[in-house]
């Protein structure tokens, strides 16, 4: 804070002789304010006429003439301060006036030049006494000090570009001559429209991450719903498991329960005859047993013919017998069964399934030969790009020049194979198969009696199948990465979105002769707006 001498405090408005506010102020010659009456009865009382203050003596009474400006200023400030008993004092966060005495009021302004700040009471000699209503005025703020140059004592009033901090006038007469100086004024606009600047940008942020907020939100919910889906439908397969294995369960005991009773059935007749055989023998044995005791030797040898000479028609039991092993067959036939139905059901749950189908990965690279002149590759033939200009390309029969077209180098005539591709980023593409017949000159629709199997995003949330007609279809969320499976003896060319591990659209009954190339469009750029590549992704089994 600057010096009492410099500051417009209540002791400036009080004479030093009767220690009051001023009444009829005089000055004299050494400059010095006191009351006429005061200071004439201070001189009447002395021998010596000399100033009560600085002790300047005087040969003669000078003649008093009244300071009226300076009474004005004294007259006003005797109505401030009794104004002042009546204003509140400045509450915690307000800045105080510097002037008052005791209980601090409000400050009203700030005053740069007097490095004061004052309440309303206190700033009205600066809104009436012309000196003062030329000094630079502010909202009240703390630390006036700060304001001023600490090497000249003067207000800090201009801004060094050069250095980058703020200077005074004197300032720019020496360190700061040569440099680049402007008025604080004129720096703070110009800030002030960087801060605008700066602002806008960062409200622009702030949208930014409110999307993406809410974009997340957004996952979560699709998330959300995806799990509940894939529950429902986990559900109907575990379902149907049961329902088919109690199914299996019950035929199996029911047919082992049949071939038991079968093969009772085939027992009770088994015994029935070996009980009537037994029979039989019995008899046998006893006619034998009482020949043999007879005494009628006539008897004796007519009866021994029949009983001993002829056979008894008897089986060959040594063969028959009733264990089987028809029940062990049935439950290995019933469980395989019940594996192939288990098998089915879980192919039904299109995460299971891709990752069954992902083991028929294989590598694939861009052919370079069938890219149309402004597609652009990379050099290991795993993205592709729309280029802005066309390249300067030799003549090729098997290069698109029509539409933006390229295919892989390796075709597939025989067995699965399964590829992924990243599409993350744009805004339309194109994807599947093509047979290496199909024609690649001139304008092409993508169709599969054109040869082409194929999936595109047109726009926003439309996505078709080249199909005639085309199938337009209906997609939870946009795929990042897009999933490919071809069977070629099933005639099977499938589609899966391979984050959400969902099925998209499969084309099923085709019939393929000739080889099966990767087909690839990543589309117009779209002002950039499209100008991210499609990649060709390794096969991540770990999903």
């Amino acid at each position: 804070m600057a010096s009492s001498s410099i500051l417009l405090s209540e002791e400036q408005f009080l004479c030093s002789i009767c220690l009051d506010v001023f009444t009829e102020p005089v000055t004299t010659s050494c400059g010095h304010n006191f009351c006429m009456v005061c200071i004439t009865k201070y001189w009447d009382s002395k021998d010596l006429y000399q100033c009560p203050l600085c002790k300047e003596k005087f040969y003669r009474q000078p003649v008093f003439r009244v300071n009226t400006t300076f009474r004005e200023v004294v007259e006003n400030y005797r109505k401030m301060r009794d104004r002042s008993k009546h204003e509140s004092p400045a509450t915690p966060g307000k800045v105080p006036c510097d002037v008052c005495t005791g209980t601090k009021r409000k400050a009203l302004k700030s005053c740069l030049v007097c490095q004061t700040s004052y309440c309303e009471t206190h700033l009205e000699p600066h809104q009436i006494a012309p000196p003062l209503k030329r000094h630079k005025l502010i909202d009240p703020v703390e630390n006036l000090e700060d304001r001023m140059c600490k090497k000249h004592d003067r207000l800090l009033e201009l801004f060094c570009r050069t250095d980058q901090t703020c200077v005074c006038q004197f300032c720019t007469e020496g360190d700061h001559k040569t440099h680049d100086t402007v008025p604080i004024e004129e720096e703070c606009g110009e800030r002030k429209a960087q801060l605008g600047k700066t602002e806008a940008e960062l409200q622009e942020i702030i949208q930014e991450r409110l999307k993406k907020v809410k974009d997340i939100k957004l996952s979560v919910d699709l998330s959300k719903r995806y799990a509940e889906r894939e529950i429902a439908e986990s559900v109907q397969v575990f379902t149907a498991l049961v329902r088919s294995v109690e199914k299996s369960q019950v035929e199996l005991l029911k047919v082992i329960e049949e071939k038991q009773k079968a093969v009772e059935r085939k027992a009770e007749g088994l015994i029935k005859d070996l009980e009537q055989e037994i029979t039989e023998l019995k008899r046998r044995s006893t006619d034998l047993k009482q020949l043999s005791q007879t005494e009628d030797h006539l008897q004796l040898l007519q009866s021994f013919l029949s009983l001993v000479c002829t056979p008894q028609p008897t089986k060959d039991w040594s063969e028959i017998s009733v264990h089987s092993d028809l029940c062990v067959g049935t439950v290995r036939r019933a469980v395989s069964q019940m594996e192939e139905a288990l098998s089915k059901e879980m192919e039904k749950l299109p995460e299971v399934k891709l990752q069954r189908i992902q083991q028929y990965a294989v590598d694939v690279t861009l052919d370079p030969d069938t890219a149309h002149p402004k597609l652009i590759l990379s050099e290991d033939g795993k993205q592709v790009r729309r280029g802005n200009t066309p390249q300067n390309l030799p003549p090729n029969s098997k290069r698109f020049d029509g539409h933006r077209f390229v295919l892989g180098k390796n075709g597939f005539s025989s067995g699965r194979f399964y590829y992924e591709v990243t599409v993350k980023g744009k805004t339309r593409w194109n994807l599947g198969v093509a047979r290496e017949s199909t024609d690649r000159k001139g304008k092409i629709k993508m169709r599969t009696e054109d040869g082409l199997w194929t999936v595109s995003w047109i726009y926003e949330n439309v996505y078709k199948a080249g199909t005639s007609p085309p199938v337009l279809l209906s997609l939870r969320e946009k795929p990042q990465n897009v999933g490919l499976f071809v069977d070629y003896e099933e005639g099977l060319v499938s589609f899966y979105d391979v984050e959400a591990r969902s099925h998209i659209y499969s084309f099923t009954g085709c019939t393929f002769t000739e080889k099966l190339f990767p087909f690839f469009g990543p589309s117009d750029n779209d002002d950039g707006q499209n100008s991210a590549p499609l990649i060709i992704s390794p096969v991540n089994h770990t999903h």
